[in-house]
């Protein structure tokens, strides 16, 4: 028979380098994700003979622009969000106001949590409906063992409308567990941070009345509180509740003030972008309106240090000053590296940055060792941020430009990827993963016009997935099904075409030492 595989996925700049973890299949997403359910999705089972399954949901195609074999190993990890749903002007300048609670699916089409391979390939798409965004979707540990990590909520940029829910998936896509704020607090989408102590360091905008006189704004105002918590995951205990007003003043901020005429329209001074730890086990936070990256006392919530902004315990050197920052990041004892945005839809420099700040804490100064400006001077006007790799390797994902992009130990651009348009990510991650799902593949089939037949194969999450097999009979449905073609796995829904119409089949997926790792339920092929 013949048989072609259809690539509905091209390159922008020549052949993709092939190199990657297992190959994957992904199966079929028929539910999202139901917080009261221990599955992120639920598959309905197909009896021999039955008509085929429902087409997989599509998710926004990443193309690739650049490639290299010498990207570090592992899939890409993003959450695409239609900048319909942030609480950000397209623009990318901070302030807009949140959505409607109302809001349906981003205009910009399915959003959700999704990873994809050195092509652009998906591998896994867990599409959202209701108005709810995914951000900060990556691989940490729990209990010593790897998981999957994501937030869902709605109003993300601005205060968040409803309740954000921080998920814990295990490596066969089921839900461990869902962490929640505390003490009648709302979570924020910007951090879900797993640490060895199994705790979870979350963020949290809480608007409370203020007079803001002081800053040009009403005295009758609103301020938006920046909160951390640290808590411990499998009781819900607050064990570290940390509030920007109560250490840092709204003089020290440099997002201006709703006017006098404002009324209660929150003032976000500080906005609140990350958490995590230091090498020494305090904690570092940024604050995008003050341009400062704060040391915790992580015990008492004490501010050590300030780094950057109009308060800085530290002389920054030339090129070591940064604003609008994001993902501060402890590389050693001295040195964090910073998403420098450069901009708030208005920029400082004309491009963003990564950059490495190394602190002399005896005579307080701070130098600028390194930094990645990408070849386009990309300008993130909001998001982004960027990852360490084991190989020496960074990985920026650079927020509202959108763009996802690898560089090597000396900054030379290796893997360069953009989403389509009406689309954000956060921030992007490359992982090693190897994903099991609990449930089978799934197969669709339609006898073409031409004499042909096109069967889909799909399984989400797969990740050993080498080769798909279809298998098929042409009368009795519960009869013995014989192979009829066989193809490389493609992607999400790899389509296979092959000459014959037979009236039921089914998919095999092996690995790559050709071993039958999962089989489909035969369906019936379509007319």
């Amino acid at each position: 028979m013949k048989l072609s595989v259809a690539k509905p996925i091209h390159l922008a700049d020549g052949p993709a380098d092939r190199r990657r973890t297992p190959r994957t299949g992904v199966a079929l997403v028929f539910a999202v994700l139901a917080l009261a359910s221990t599955k992120v999705f639920a598959q309905s089972s197909t009896d021999a003979g039955a008509a085929s399954a429902s087409a997989p949901p599509t998710p926004p195609v990443v193309t690739v622009l650049q490639s290299s074999p010498k990207v570090a190993r592992g899939y890409i990890f993003i959450a695409p969000i239609g900048t319909g749903s942030l609480a950000i002007p397209v623009s990318g300048a901070d302030a807009g106001p949140p959505p409607p609670s109302d809001a349906g699916p981003s205009a910009a089409g399915p959003q959700g949590p999704e990873i994809i391979d050195d092509e652009g390939r998906a591998v896994f798409f867990l599409p959202l409906s209701g108005g709810l965004a995914a951000t900060d979707f990556r691989v940490q540990s729990y209990r010593g063992e790897p998981v999957l990590t994501y937030t869902t909520g709605k109003g993300f940029g601005g205060l968040a409308q409803g309740l954000t829910t921080d998920t814990i998936l295990d490596r066969s896509y089921n839900v461990i567990t869902t962490v929640h704020a505390g003490n009648g607090l709302d979570a924020d989408q910007h951090e879900f941070r797993l640490t060895p102590q199994g705790t979870a360091l979350i963020t949290i905008y809480n608007a409370v009345p203020q007079d803001l006189s002081s800053v040009g704004g009403p005295a009758n105002g609103e301020v938006i509180d920046g909160i951390v918590q640290e808590i411990e995951i499998a009781t819900g205990a607050v064990i570290l509740e940390w509030h920007s007003l109560d250490h840092v003043p709204l003089s020290e901020s440099h997002q201006p003030p709703p006017p006098p005429t404002a009324g209660t329209t929150p003032y976000d001074y500080f906005h609140i972008n990350a958490v995590s730890i230091d090498t020494d086990n305090n904690l570092l936070i940024s604050s995008r309106h003050t341009w400062t990256v704060y040391k915790l006392n992580r015990r008492t919530g004490d501010i050590i240090w300030r780094l950057g902004g109009k308060s800085t315990d530290f002389a920054l050197g030339p090129g070591a000053e940064f604003a609008w920052q994001h993902n501060p990041i402890a590389v050693d004892a001295d040195t964090i590296r910073i998403f420098d945005n450069e901009s708030n839809g208005v920029p400082v420099l004309p491009y963003s940055r990564v950059i490495w700040v190394k602190r002399d804490d005896a005579s307080k100064t701070a130098t600028l060792v390194q930094q990645i400006i990408h070849p386009d001077k990309l300008s993130a006007g909001s998001q982004g941020g960027s990852e360490g790799l084991d190989n020496g390797d960074t990985f920026v994902g650079w927020g509202a430009v959108p763009r996802i992009s690898e560089f090597d130990a000396q900054g030379n651009l290796l893997f360069d990827a953009e989403l389509p348009t009406g689309y954000d990510t956060y921030r992007a991650y490359r992982h090693e993963w190897r994903g099991a799902p609990s449930t089978p593949p799934e197969a669709t089939a339609q006898a073409n016009g031409d004499g042909t037949t096109t069967v889909h194969a799909i399984w989400n999450g797969a990740t050993d997935v080498a080769t798909w097999t279809v298998e098929g009979a042409e009368g009795d449905p519960h009869g013995d099904l014989r192979r009829l073609a066989s193809g490389e796995w493609n992607g999400l829904d790899t389509a296979l075409t092959f000459t014959g119409t037979p009236a039921v089949v089914r998919v095999v997926a092996r690995d790559a030492a050709g071993r039958d790792i999962g089989r489909s339920s035969p369906v019936a092929v379509a007319p």
